[in-house]
């Protein structure tokens, strides 16, 4: 079975910097809190325009941090997608708020903006949406919103670093901005990270605080905080990478233009609307046929993933919100329908037109 995603080719072409950096982490003994990491920070902030960037040590933590700083906490609602990876529900019940979904547009797979506002009370205190699949959630009507009744917007960047709207990155609309580094994303890792990109400074200074145990200086706790640092090693890495990161997005998009190409009219292909950058973390089909679809590409070797076979709302593990089935009916059909295919860099124009030959041959019988 071939990779969904070949980090081997993409480690290669960068090893010998990324062994020289790494030479240097080693030489220097500094993993922690060290230069590579003021530096990386830094280049996030400029990359995104913005005053400051924290490393901390997930996308999860991101979040959670971003959610505590600013000022998220027991009995708080929080509306959010219910179409997305776990860790965003998470960091929001980890605060003690409450994820109040909504439900999301069938184009984008983004939230449904058109049913916020009548999902906001009094304990309404953020909106955290999610910039799926790379796709940017339209955060001009999200920030109207927001504004109108005076809420927090905490964006879930861990799939769109890179992606914009009319030139405006995302990340830098809301409160904060949180990405993951987790190895298979755009800007991944080797290992695990996130960063919050931020324009309060009071914000910054709290989460900087509460990713190193609270405190400022050396054993001066201000209050109890947590231990969530990005490793020197991971920033490195990072860096080696982030100077590439419009060139692998770049080419991202040019493997998702093949593919739209090859599969017009046999399945939907990922929407972008106009003024929107998609910057294809995951390049997801809509098909009646998905099942038949997945079957006939496992037999050729080529892997494809369900991202996501079950919307939030209907978990076993937050079966407490007391959510049900068909409360969200736009998710609920999406999920099966959405078939993610191979994409990277790396990933060579021929695999995609094995990859739409092998579906259009599955689509005939």
């Amino acid at each position: 079975m071939r990779p969904m995603i070949d980090l081997k080719k993409q480690y290669l072409d960068i090893k010998e910097e990324i062994l020289a950096t790494l030479n240097e982490i080693l030489e220097s003994c500094q993993y922690i809190l060290g230069a590579k990491g003021i530096e990386l920070e830094k280049k996030i902030a400029e990359y995104h325009n913005v005053k400051d960037a924290i490393g901390v040590a997930s996308g999860t933590d991101a979040l959670y941090l971003s959610l505590l700083a600013n000022g998220i906490g027991n009995n708080d609602e929080i509306i959010t997608t219910p179409f997305t990876f776990f860790a965003t529900v998470e960091a929001i019940i980890y605060t003690g708020a409450k994820p109040v979904f909504v439900d999301i547009e069938p184009e984008t797979f983004n939230i449904d903006t058109t049913k916020i506002e009548e999902a906001i009370n009094e304990k309404t205190k953020a909106i955290l949406p999610v910039h799926i699949f790379g796709h940017p959630a339209d955060l001009t009507t999200i920030m109207k919103i927001a504004n109108k009744f005076n809420l927090k917007v905490i964006e879930d960047c861990a799939q769109s670093f890179g992606a914009s709207i009319n030139g405006k990155k995302v990340g830098t609309f809301g409160d904060s901005g949180c990405f993951s580094f987790y190895p298979s994303k755009n800007l991944g890792a080797y290992g695990d990270g996130g960063m919050i990109i931020t324009n309060n400074l009071e914000i910054a200074q709290k989460i900087r605080m509460l990713r190193n145990h609270g405190t400022t200086t050396s054993y001066r706790h201000e209050f109890v905080g947590y231990n969530s640092r990005l490793d020197e090693i991971q920033a490195g890495i990072l860096l080696v990478k982030l100077k590439r990161i419009d060139e692998y997005n770049r080419k991202r998009r040019q493997k998702a233009m093949l593919y739209n190409s090859l599969l017009k009219g046999l399945v939907k292909t990922p929407l972008e609307k106009e003024g929107f950058i998609h910057v294809y973390h995951q390049y997801t089909i809509l098909s009646e046929s998905r099942d038949l679809i997945q079957r006939a590409l496992r037999e050729k070797g080529i892997p494809s993933v369900v991202y996501y076979p079950v919307p939030l709302h209907l978990q076993n593990a937050l079966h407490s919100l007391g959510y049900k089935k068909d409360d969200f009916p736009v998710a609920e059909w999406l999920t099966s329908q959405v078939l993610s295919l191979p994409i990277y860099p790396e990933l060579d124009d021929e695999e995609i037109v094995f990859i739409a030959k092998t579906i259009k041959e599955c689509l005939k019988e």
